[in-house]
């Protein structure tokens, strides 16, 4: 086994047999809810590119930090379905079979929607702490960007390549995925990348406290295990 092979097995390995297992049983329907969520983005596409659905969409599942707090988290979920305008529909598509197909199988479908969700909310909510802290802040935004509309599923893909990398124990690729999105912001700085690394966050956040609970938990049960015999 050459050395590549063997870092790849090192890296992948627990998260490629955690995948091999329902997709060469079931193939395609060990992932429904992420073939669900591809047509769900290919429907929306379509209807969001006619004339009398553009609105409709925009209304549904449009984001704008200039929006009232409570239709934002009404309109959140949706729009994490909504492609980016900006970006071409397959990369959507892509995104989303890919990376929500591997979550679904490796963590089940509601617990990846919920941090699909999370990661999606965490950028919905930065925007409006940017845009509060206005652009002379490191962390600020200028106030034009209240008024881009925010949606598409980059930052729920993110999210969730980081959360995968961190329970399989798949670090470099997490790695890299972080490292991408702190370049993005150097070279092209937006809202969206932004929004990427406020996701990113979020999710470390969420990783560091599980590992802090599994930590506990061991530590726990090694002092349950050396406690001494009651005697009789």
């Amino acid at each position: 086994m050459t050395t590549l092979a063997r870092w790849a097995r090192a890296e992948w390995g627990a998260l490629y047999a955690a995948v091999r297992g329902p997709l060469t049983e079931r193939r395609w329907r060990a992932a429904p809810m992420a073939v669900a969520v591809v047509c769900l983005t290919a429907v929306l596409h379509v209807v969001h590119n006619q004339a009398w659905g553009y609105r409709f969409v925009q209304n549904a599942g449009g984001v704008r930090a200039e929006d009232p707090l409570w239709l934002a988290l009404l309109r959140t979920p949706l729009s994490l379905f909504v492609p980016a305008l900006d970006l071409p529909v397959w990369g959507a598509l892509v995104q989303i079979l890919l990376v929500f197909g591997i979550a679904e199988l490796c963590l089940g479908r509601w617990r990846t929607l919920a941090l699909a969700y999370v990661a999606t909310l965490a950028g919905t909510l930065y925007a409006r702490l940017g845009i509060w802290l206005g652009p002379d802040s490191p962390l600020g935004l200028p106030a034009s960007d209240a008024r881009v509309v925010d949606t598409g599923p980059s930052a729920a893909v993110v999210g969730l390549a980081v959360f995968l990398g961190w329970r399989y124990r798949a670090y470099v690729t997490a790695s890299v995925v972080i490292v991408a999105m702190v370049a993005e912001v150097a070279l092209k700085e937006n809202l969206a990348g932004k929004e990427h690394l406020a996701a990113i966050v979020v999710v470390l956040a969420l990783c560091a406290a599980g590992e802090l609970r599994q930590r506990r938990s061991r530590d726990r049960a090694g002092s349950g295990s050396g406690a001494p015999p009651i005697q009789s």
